[in-house]
């Protein structure tokens, strides 16, 4: 009796393939110190600005008294800000504090946690000699790609999940009101879903820098933290707080094109150079 052998697809062989990363990802304690991390970042941010709300500065300078330092003025402030003219733009003083302790210590400084999570669990696959194993036994650097990004993809969400619950818990302990002044619990919830469907963009660029350093996690990282820079400027303007139906469609088609655009990057590199 001939013996017939099951024919391999595409997608089965990404979902073998996605069932073990999100395997090794979910059983890694460093993933839950990460999303830990996620949740008490809030908290003490929004606790220790508050307790500092008001406090005097001395300008470096000239040794004069400065503008008094500025906290939150409400919880979802961390989450970002109003675009556009709904709120009373800041004086230049004011505005520079704001950078200080608003616009730079919010939610948005996750995409930088979201690339220490995503290059270390990239390089340890090759400094375990896991994917050298994996691609030689069964793995195309395709299906790797895809798999990774997705993983990473869903863990980072857990992170921004974790820092929004966190930054509610924050928000009661700090005495901080959850007024929502220029937006309402619908922008509210679109923003925080244009922030999750902007992630995928970020994952795709550290994972390519990943697959570029490959083992040395340090270089990863450094690379990653670099080129995100070069974008951190613009999450701001795609993910308001005032967010509408418009900024969840263009983050996500953003993430569909950087996905495919910088993967196909990334498996070529895979490809043409050496796995070790």
């Amino acid at each position: 009796m001939e013996k017939k052998f099951e024919k391999v697809t595409f997608r089965k062989r990404l979902k073998s393939m996605w069932k073990v990363d999100a395997r090794r990802m979910l059983v890694s304690p460093f993933f839950y110190i990460m999303v830990g991390i996620s949740f008490v970042v809030p908290i003490l941010i929004l606790v220790m600005t508050t307790m500092m709300d008001g406090m005097p500065t001395t300008d470096p300078q000239t040794g004069l008294p400065g503008e008094p330092m500025k906290g939150f003025d409400f919880v979802w402030q961390i989450l970002g800000a109003v675009s556009g003219g709904a709120v009373q733009q800041p004086s230049a003083d004011q505005a520079a504090m704001s950078m200080d302790l608003v616009s730079m210590c919010n939610i948005n400084m996750m995409f930088f946690a979201v690339a220490v999570l995503v290059c270390i669990f990239i390089a340890d696959d090759f400094r375990s000699g896991y994917a050298k194993n994996l691609f030689t036994v069964r793995a195309k650097k395709t299906d790797y790609v895809i798999s990774k990004t997705l993983v990473c993809f869903l863990g980072s969400a857990c992170m921004f999940i974790a820092f929004f619950v966190g930054s509610v818990i924050g928000g009661g302990v700090a005495g901080l009101p959850f007024t929502m002044d220029g937006f309402n619990g619908l922008n509210l919830v679109l923003c925080m879903l244009s922030k999750i469907c902007l992630i995928p963009v970020f994952v795709s660029i550290f994972t390519l820098m990943s697959v570029i350093a490959k083992q040395k996690a340090w270089l990863s990282i450094c690379l990653s933290l670099g080129v995100g820079m070069l974008l951190f400027m613009m999450i701001p303007m795609l993910t308001p707080l005032n967010a509408s139906l418009v900024h969840v469609l263009g983050c996500l088609a953003g993430s569909v094109l950087f996905a495919f655009g910088l993967g196909a990057i990334s498996n070529l590199i895979l490809k043409k150079t050496s796995l070790v």
